[in-house]
């Protein structure tokens, strides 16, 4: 072969060499990366061409379905419940994506999750178009819908768990949004629905629930009891300072009780009082004795500074460290001011770990998966998970006969139920000069049959006075209790 003929063949062989490499780069190498562009409409179109699997409730309710459309998508997400449910479900979008449920189980909505390949490769063998996987949630619509009537429109949360398996039974938020308008195949409305709702200062797309932090206020007095029974110094008698007025180490500012009194004969009360009345300056001294170090274990193990996935995201409640808990600011943590941020879901934990002999489930939404046909199969079962024990057996019964004192005799008395045994924590958390102040309220019930946890936040809840958490949030709580209990 004369040289120029050996040229050519070289770089024939180059050219073939690097169509080869370039074609796996990209059918291979490359293939996730392209298919999840958002602006590859092919992937689009395969997406939504399938059938996605549908959200469901406790009972079987559908709160996200698919149906079918005379289009190139050939399916539309649609949200039968509008409002009540989207913070929970999210929104599937074809500009937009996904969030809540919808992204966290997208793999088996759409289809395309490992446990449904052989499902998947049998329809393929049948010619049956596949279709998503159906995913229900543990929230009971019962509970759901009593949660969102009795916050009544109101800026705030509720969340209601089981104790004992850490189910989320309610999660609502308000204001809530439509998401169907998200979900349109019509541009248009897609985009101005997004515009309108970033543009809403009250940002209804939040979920305040799992998503917003707030100074837990007063229900962080909880904890603060916790770790000094925990201490092993301190019962529910021990005799603790509740002046009018604390005053407060390297500053001359002092902490006061809301009433603008002493919590008890002499300057005294005991703990159990001090809860029962929510007494600012016997907290605030109590957290100054028992340190930083004691108070952040303590709150670690209610799941503060814990990353938490239930399967949507959770924002990470946090009890402050280094200078922002050191001196005077020590004492305002402890009764959850200060730089104490937690969030509804979070609260809620707290209370569910007291009603359930001190041990803290990890937070679920998901009952089951299950394939989207006549057989309905389960694929996954999530089981119930602790994450850990936050206090002894004893100490929780001491802090339940605690929060039971708070509702019956105390500042939680409008979540009275008759017949049923109820605790609860008022709380009313400031967080601005001139601002109204968040409203809590966490609380447990039990009838003998079943328990239940729940928080309530309302933001901005009026003045001072009409905002205590125990006027505003303990109703809305008892409602949602009752809304369990009779379910």
């Amino acid at each position: 072969m004369n040289r120029p003929l050996r040229r050519l063949s070289l770089v024939v062989a180059f050219l073939f060499f690097a169509l080869f490499a370039s074609t796996t780069w990209v059918q291979f190498i490359s293939a996730g990366k392209l298919n999840a562009m958002p602006g590859n409409s092919r992937q689009l179109y395969a997406e939504f061409g399938r059938e996605r699997g549908a959200i469901l409730v406790q009972g079987g309710a559908a709160v996200a379905t698919s149906a079918k459309v005379e289009d190139p998508y050939q399916f539309q997400r649609a949200y039968p419940a509008g409002q009540l449910y989207a913070p929970v479900t999210g929104f599937y979008s074809l500009r937009y994506g996904t969030s809540g449920v919808e992204r966290a189980e997208n793999d088996v909505l759409s289809g395309s999750a490992d446990e449904l390949f052989y499902r998947n490769l049998s329809t393929l063998l049948t010619g049956e178009k596949p279709k998503g996987a159906d995913v229900t949630l543990t929230i009971q619509p019962k509970v759901q819908q009593a949660a969102w009537d009795a916050l009544a429109g109101r800026k705030g949360a509720v969340v209601a768990l089981d104790p004992e398996t850490g189910d989320v039974l309610a999660m609502v938020t308000s204001p809530s949004y439509d998401p169907n308008g998200l979900a349109s195949h019509d541009g248009k409305t897609e985009q101005s629905t997004w515009t309108s709702l970033n543009a809403d200062d009250d940002d209804p797309m939040v979920n305040r629930a799992t998503g917003s932090l707030y100074p837990p206020g007063s229900t962080f007095k909880l904890i603060t009891a916790a770790a000094a029974l925990e201490s092993g110094d301190y019962t529910a008698d021990t005799l603790l300072k509740g002046p009018q007025e604390l005053p407060l180490p390297q500053t001359s500012n002092t902490l006061k009780n809301d009433e603008g009194t002493a919590c008890g004969p002499n300057d005294q009360v005991s703990l159990a009082d001090a809860l029962k009345i929510s007494c600012n300056t016997a907290f605030g001294d109590l957290g100054l004795t028992l340190g930083a170090d004691k108070l952040a274990e303590q709150a670690g193990k209610f799941g503060f500074g814990q990353s938490l996935s239930i399967p949507t995201s959770v924002a990470t409640s946090s009890f402050p460290t280094g200078e922002k808990v050191a001196g005077p600011l020590l004492a305002y943590s402890a009764i959850g001011q200060g730089n104490d941020l937690a969030t509804p879901l979070q609260v809620a934990m707290v209370s569910a770990a007291i009603a359930n002999d001190g041990v803290v489930m990890e937070p679920n939404l998901i009952a089951d998966v299950r394939e989207a046909d006549q057989t309905a199969d389960v694929i996954d079962q999530p089981s119930p998970r602790e994450l850990g024990r936050a206090v002894s057996s004893g100490t929780a019964k001491t802090l339940q006969q605690m929060m039971e004192l708070v509702v019956s005799d105390g500042t939680g008395t409008r979540a009275q139920i008759p017949g049923v045994t109820v605790g609860g924590k008022t709380g009313t958390a400031q967080h601005g000069t001139g601002l109204p102040p968040y409203a809590w309220f966490t609380s447990f019930a039990d009838d003998g049959k079943k328990k239940v946890a729940v928080a309530v936040v309302i933001e901005d809840g009026g003045s001072t006075e009409s905002a205590y958490g125990g006027r505003l949030s303990a109703p809305v709580a008892k409602t949602v209790m009752q809304a369990a209990l009779d379910g």
